[in-house]
Formats: structure tokens, C-alpha cells, sequence
């Protein structure tokens, strides 16, 4: 039998599979069936998801697989824009030699797991870019960039699959790499931009050209 954290993993995994498609309603007593577990345990699961935008609330004990919404993709967007560049270069000057090695072997993790499933991918991802903020030192920009993480991932477990995004983003974060490690500090920061505006521009377009479909 699953239990909390096992559900609310094979839930994320569901929804960016889209077993269970946006906008579909749920119930409790649904997963519940489903999944061969208590409603306890779903209820606990979906509490953690509704904090973090994967569902919403719906009714007494139902909920809403959150849409894909062209507003919010570009809204989040538009923070990891402000907040992320900064948190780079804040952190540059101090990255050691042994953070980006560390940093390198989640990509080659990432690179290595082809099979791995799209939520498990977004977190390595965030940690790959976690590791090269963590020396910034700002305890709460830090943290306004791990809730960020939270909302932003469902869209780039989406855009992983549909957009068939793998190979750019390897590419470009091992580019990441290499021009940190020649402390090329306005270089990287730009790039990073440049990464974070191309990945919207393309999966906003799709999602455009889905509701106009």
C-alpha cells in the first residue's frame, strides 16, 4: 500500500503523464480506489499538492488538476527572470571548483537516466541549479526561489514531454557550466536569461496555439 510521500510522487507523475488530464475533477474516494489506499492518505497528498499548484480544491472533498495557463507560465516566467539571474551572479564569485563538479554530475545523471520520470528529472534539474545559486548566502531569496521551484516545475515536467526540450537544455547547462568555471560571470548570467525566455517563448506558444486548436 502507498503511503503518503509514495502517492504524492506517483500523483505528480500521473498528472505530467496526463493519466489523470488538466482541469479533470477528482474525488477523494476516487484516489483513494484507485491507488489501493485510505482517503487519509490522499487527503494528506493533496493537501501537499494544493500548496504547491499541482491541484486546487473543488467542492468538500474533491479536487481540480490545475490547468496549463498561458497567464501563469508567463508570469512565472517573469520571476525566474528577476530572481534567478540574480541569485547567479550574487553566488558566482564564490562557486568553488567542487560545486561545479557537483553540479556537472546531476547533468550527467540526467543524461545517463533517459528513463527516469519527468517529476524526478525536474528535481534534479532544480537541484542542478540549486547547487549554483547556494553560495549567493541570501537565506531568503534562496527560499523565495524553492517555492518558485514548486510552481514552475509542473510546467517543465510538461514541456520536457510534449516539446521534446531534453537535448537544448543539456546543452545549454553544460554551457552554463563552462562559463562559470572561466568566471565569465556577465556571460552566464545572460545565458541564463537567454535559457529561461527561450524555454517560455516556445512552451507559452504551444499552449497559444493549444487553446486556439
Amino acid at each position: 500500500m502507498l503511503k503518503k510521500q509514495q502517492l504524492y510522487q506517483q500523483l505528480k507523475q500521473d498528472i505530467q503523464l496526463q493519466h489523470w488530464a488538466p482541469a479533470q475533477v477528482l474525488t477523494q474516494q476516487q484516489l483513494a480506489a484507485h491507488y489501493s489506499v485510505s482517503r487519509i492518505v490522499v487527503r494528506d497528498a493533496q493537501q501537499q499538492l494544493i500548496s504547491e499548484g499541482w491541484l486546487s480544491a473543488h467542492g468538500k472533498a474533491g479536487m481540480q488538476v490545475a490547468p496549463f495557463s498561458v497567464a501563469e507560465a508567463e508570469e512565472l516566467c517573469m520571476l525566474r527572470l528577476q530572481l534567478e539571474p540574480l541569485a547567479l551572479r550574487l553566488a558566482a564569485s564564490e562557486l568553488s571548483f567542487s560545486q561545479l563538479g557537483q553540479a556537472e554530475d546531476v547533468l550527467r545523471q540526467l543524461a545517463q537516466q533517459t528513463n527516469m520520470p519527468s517529476y524526478q528529472r525536474g528535481e534534479l534539474n532544480w537541484q542542478f541549479h540549486r547547487l549554483l545559486y547556494q553560495p549567493c548566502g541570501k537565506v531568503h531569496l534562496l527560499r523565495l526561489l524553492d517555492q518558485l521551484h514548486q510552481q514552475v516545475a509542473r510546467y517543465l515536467g510538461y514541456q520536457e514531454q510534449v516539446l521534446a526540450y531534453t537535448d537544448t537544455s543539456a546543452a545549454e547547462h553544460q554551457q552554463l557550466i563552462n562559463l562559470l568555471r572561466q568566471r565569465q560571470t556577465d556571460a552566464a548570467c545572460h545565458l541564463l536569461q537567454q535559457h529561461i525566455c527561450d524555454a517560455s517563448a516556445l512552451l507559452t506558444q504551444h499552449l497559444k496555439n493549444r487553446q486556439g486548436a
